[in-house]
């Protein structure tokens, strides 16, 4: 009896329990309590994303953004159809992810959500990124998104995550630009590789091979001297000038080594560079030997493993980039090759307007002087004194000598007297003659008479094209 009476009392117990429990439904898929519908598609999203059932969740969000525009839950809604396309993977997902969140940052430009969808923007390009002799667009496109994100949103924590990111690129960049350079350097194309090095030294400062870029820049200076000393054309005046002038741009690079880099390898080779030129060696600060020290144990050395692999993959190797340092920003102005030739022009004139002939290296005339004329070209010594009105003999000759020094065997040869023992050139007519126009030479008007008699005798000789039944007669 009592049993029963203990039994009875803990049943009525669990239902007066059960009684005063809410009744609030639990969502078994979203894990938590709640009757919002909106709510209870997103976190069945969310669950299916967890799965990797990436189109399963595509879908229950598309349906949460159709069904309720209004919804809190819009903005997480568009930024996790991207992140599914992006968890995903491939190139194609990834297209697609680039595409969804580019849409998030355009509608929700001041959520905190948006720094992250740009971070995911150029992540997608530094996966897709190559080894520098390879593609380098993905590189390209990683470097300018990373920037558009450090200078967005300053006040992001994804900020420091994104300056690394850009120091890793630019490595593989500046890698790239140094191996074309070093190319043009090998095939003796001494002002490309100076236009190509000098943009690199300029750029991109903290290149792991930044030491050996400047002394590569000067023995392309080096070297363009020694060809202008082995050129015998040109005055003495005007290579001397040129070479003065190399001389003062490679020991600027050899000096750059030792007062920016002075930690790095090329240090002591510059230095010997500088004492075979008779240039003065500068002395580097304490503070930029402690700040390059450090630059370089940031560094990561490369493991055994991780060089076996390298070749194996897709990927370029970033643990030569620097940890610290502020990475560029802005790209300054590119050297080029024309842009070489123009300084050693300008030198070459003695530092003045750089007109070097009535028609400039810019293709302007100088003023108060003649347009060259086709019918009566100026002749190759004939030149123009600078506008300043100087009348030196060396300004004179600037450009004929600064041409000669730097000779290609590729260039046009001016215009000469033509040879006295020469044939005529052959005559060309271009009108047709009217037999009731104007009166002619005889032997003109009997040239054309036989031409007209041979056309026709060739006319006459073809085969002319059978018609109807006359196709089936052979003959």
């Amino acid at each position: 009896m009592r049993r029963r009476l203990i039994l009875g009392y803990a049943v009525v117990a669990v239902a007066l329990l059960v009684g005063c429990t809410n009744k609030k439904v639990n969502n078994p898929l979203a894990n938590v309590g709640s009757k919002q519908p909106d709510k209870v598609l997103f976190d069945r999203a969310m669950d299916a994303m967890k799965h990797n059932r990436f189109d399963v969740a595509r879908i229950t969000l598309q349906t949460l953004i159709n069904t309720y525009p209004d919804s809190e839950f819009i903005a997480r809604a568009k930024l996790g159809v991207a992140d599914s396309w992006y968890a995903e993977g491939g190139s194609t997902a990834l297209t697609q992810a680039e595409i969804e969140y580019k849409d998030f940052k355009t509608f929700f430009p001041n959520m905190p959500e948006a720094a992250e969808a740009q971070l995911k923007v150029a992540n997608i390009h530094y996966q897709e990124m190559e080894k520098p002799d390879r593609d380098y667009t993905h590189a390209m496109r990683a470097e300018e998104e990373y920037r558009a994100l450090i200078q967005e949103y300053p006040d992001s924590k994804l900020v420091p995550q994104a300056r690394q990111r850009l120091r890793e690129v630019q490595e593989v960049i500046a890698e790239r630009e140094f191996g074309i350079g070093r190319f043009y350097y090998l095939r003796q194309s001494y002002p490309a590789a100076i236009a190509r090095l000098k943009t690199l030294a300029n750029r991109y400062p903290l290149y792991s091979g930044a030491d050996q870029t400047l002394y590569l820049l000067g023995q392309s200076y080096e070297a363009e001297i020694e060809t202008i000393r082995r050129n015998p054309r040109g005055t003495e005046v005007i290579r001397s000038k040129m070479i003065e002038e190399l001389t003062k741009d490679a020991a600027e690079s050899y000096s750059k080594i030792i007062t920016r880099y002075p930690a790095m390898d090329r240090a002591v080779d510059a230095k010997a560079r500088l004492e075979a030129l008779h240039q003065p060696v500068p002395r580097p600060t304490r503070k930029a030997l402690i700040e390059n020290q450090k630059e370089q144990s940031s560094r990561q050395e490369p493991t055994m493993m991780s060089n076996v692999m390298s070749g194996l993959e897709k990927r370029p190797d970033v643990s030569h980039a620097a940890h610290r340092g502020d990475p560029t920003m802005v790209d300054p102005e590119p050297e080029t090759a024309t842009g070489v030739f123009k300084a050693l022009a300008n030198a070459a004139n003695g530092g003045g307007s750089g007109k070097l002939t009535a028609t400039t290296v810019d293709g302007k005339v100088a003023p108060n002087q003649e347009a060259p004329r086709s019918d009566n070209p100026t002749p190759a010594g004939d030149t123009v004194a600078p506008a300043t009105g100087q009348s030196d003999s060396n300004t004179a000759t600037a450009g004929s000598d600064v041409k000669a020094a730097v000779a290609d065997n590729n260039e046009l040869k001016p215009n000469v007297e033509p040879d006295a023992n020469a044939l005529p050139p052959l005559q060309q007519s271009n009108q047709l003659e009217n037999s009731a126009g104007t009166s002619s030479s005889p032997s003109s008007s009997s040239s054309v008479s036989s031409q007209k008699e041979e056309m026709a005798d060739i006319s006459t000789s073809r085969k002319k094209k059978k018609k109807g039944i006359n196709k089936l007669n052979p003959f």
